[in-house]
């Protein structure tokens, strides 16, 4: 039989796998929203999707993480 998870573990796994506004992900790594769309168009920001294929654009948290941590923001 298998062991439920503990509701902390649970609690960071959803938090991993929170959406993110645009406006939330530059607040946290403090740039503007110009930078973010520039990021975009250069095809080196962090991986994001338009909710319900025409939404709001989100970041899921896990996404900013592993783009955060490959260092990849197109600065020369």
């Amino acid at each position: 039989m298998a062991r439920k998870a503990a509701p902390a573990l649970m609690q960071d796994n959803h938090r991993a796998d929170e959406w993110l506004t645009v406006e939330e992900v530059c607040e946290e790594l403090k740039v503007s929203r110009r930078t973010f769309d520039r990021w975009r168009a250069l095809d080196t920001g962090p991986r994001a999707n338009r909710l319900g294929g025409h939404g709001p654009l989100r970041i899921r948290r896990s996404w900013l993480e592993d783009w955060a941590e490959s260092g990849d923001t197109g600065a020369a």
